[in-house]
């Protein structure tokens, strides 16, 4: 018998804009989709300074986190896609300041666009439990 995976779903993010889920759990594994700085009422923030996006990002995906069960420091991996290397210091700062302690591995990639205007999207990869 295999191991269901579960949708996740949680009201403090932004539902989905396609087909897909906020985050999927398997196990102990939890995969959290691409988020961008949209409110979780879903109002976007995409004509607001970087550091309000980034921080929207970051506050929807450990709300997903939250909701498998897991948090900060059981993130495995982090990527995070910014657009233009310029803002790269800037969200090097505030991740900084959002996950404390915890320094899963990351990779930062700059894009030149996002959907909606966005500069900045992040996803993850963490562990149950914690």
């Amino acid at each position: 018998m295999t191991d269901p995976i579960t949708r996740l779903a949680t009201r403090d993010a932004a539902a989905p804009a396609g087909h897909y889920s906020q985050g999927v759990a398997w196990v102990d594994l939890v995969f959290v989709s691409g988020q961008l700085g949209a409110r979780p009422d879903g109002s976007h923030t995409a004509d607001q300074p970087f550091e309000v996006q980034a921080r929207q990002a970051l506050a929807s995906l450990l709300a997903i986190l939250a909701e498998a069960g897991s948090g900060p420091e059981r993130i495995l991996r982090v990527t995070a896609y910014v657009v233009g290397v310029a803002h790269w210091p800037e969200f090097n700062r505030i991740y900084a300041d959002v996950m404390g302690g915890a320094k899963p591995a990351r990779t930062v990639v700059p894009v030149p666009e996002l959907h909606h205007g966005y500069l900045v999207e992040v996803e993850a990869i963490a562990v149950r439990g914690g």
